[in-house]
């Protein structure tokens, strides 16, 4: 039996301490192998080519470009690259940016080593994780915001909370009883009414709205 090929991870930080720790912290799981580590999203940008991770630990605040510019620049090239953001900030402004460049999942870096590995794992299954205090932080600082265009109705409410709880459309379709189909079409005008592009920035507008309550 041929046993999984393991996550491929890169580190983008710019500190050399951090990117020690992350190393040594992935290296106790099998399914995980760091395959790259940089100081900054420029090297990031360039080494991405040669290495195809699939996934990208990103630092935000970085000097020659900060972790912002470097994932826009990596998603809109790489899509099958996931990042994650990672950094010792949850001010909402970085959140909503880091979420609007194509960041799947934003973790603070005192985040314990399990909860990373398994952030790493569902961003690769194309999940999304947020940490609870940069969720808080979205929900906290929306003042006075803008309604969506249309109400949802009870179940584009329903397959919200699911979305933002990282499901994917088949797992929304089995816990709802509903085919996929339906679930796309429900999804698809979610993300109209919200006025989003995509999952992610449906679920960081879902929380800043106080349409779904974080865990």
């Amino acid at each position: 039996m041929n046993k999984t090929s393991p996550i491929r991870v890169m580190i983008v930080d710019d500190h050399l301490m951090v990117r020690d720790g992350l190393r040594m912290f992935l290296s106790i799981y099998d399914d995980i192998k760091v395959v790259a580590e940089v100081d900054n999203g420029q090297q990031a940008v360039i080494l991405c080519e040669e290495v195809m991770p699939d996934v990208i630990l990103m630092d935000l605040l970085m000097p020659k470009m900060d972790g912002i510019e470097a994932t826009r620049l990596i998603r809109g090239k790489y899509s099958s690259i996931e990042v994650i953001a990672l950094t010792s900030f949850a001010e909402q402004e970085l959140v909503e940016k880091a979420f609007q460049a194509g960041a799947i999942s934003y973790l603070l870096k005192d985040v314990h080593s399990d909860k990373l590995a398994e952030t790493i794992r569902e961003a690769h299954q194309g999940r999304a994780m947020i940490d609870s205090a940069a969720a808080q932080a979205l929900v906290a600082s929306a003042n006075d915001p803008s309604p969506p265009k249309e109400q949802l109705t009870k179940r584009e409410q329903e397959v919200l909370v699911l979305l933002v709880g990282g499901k994917t459309n088949k797992e929304i379709a089995d816990t709802l009883s509903l085919g996929e189909g339906t679930v796309r079409f429900h999804v698809s005008n979610i993300l109209s009414k919200l006025g989003v592009n995509n999952r992610t920035e449906a679920a960081s507008q879902a929380l800043q709205l106080g349409l779904v309550q974080p865990d």
